[in-house]
C-alpha cells in the first residue's frame, strides 16, 4: 500500500508556518529535523525551537501538529520536540539566510 501524500505535500504545509519572531517559515528556518510518514498516513516530525525558552514552545508543536494533520489523506501527526542537535543559524537555509540579511 502506497502512502496517501509524500514528504514534499508535508513540507509545504511546514513553509506555512511562520516563526512569530522571525520573519521566516519554520522549515526554511532549519526547524524541522525529520519528518517520517506511516502507509496509514500518520505523520512523524521531529522538530525543534530557537531556544528552549522559546515564547511560542507550547502552542507552535500543536499548531504544526494540527496543520499537517488536516493534510487530505492524513490520518493525524505528532510532533517530537528535540533539543539536540541544538538549533543554529547555521541550520537556515540559503533562502532564510538571505531574507534574514545574513548573506
Amino acid at each position: 500500500m502506497s502512502k496517501p501524500f509524500d514528504e514534499a505535500t508535508v513540507i509545504a504545509v511546514l513553509k506555512t508556518i511562520f516563526d512569530p519572531e522571525i520573519p521566516v517559515d519554520i522549515y526554511e528556518l532549519g526547524l524541522i529535523y525529520e519528518v517520517k510518514i506511516s502507509e496509514e498516513g500518520f505523520v512523524h516530525l521531529d522538530m525543534t525551537l530557537t531556544s528552549p525558552n522559546c515564547p511560542v514552545a507550547e502552542s507552535m508543536p500543536a499548531e504544526v501538529e494540527q496543520k499537517v494533520a488536516g493534510i487530505n489523506g492524513a490520518t493525524g501527526a505528532k510532533v517530537n520536540i528535540v533539543f539536540d542537535p541544538p538549533w543554529s543559524q547555521d541550520m537556515m537555509s540559503e533562502e532564510a539566510k538571505l531574507e534574514l540579511g545574513f548573506l
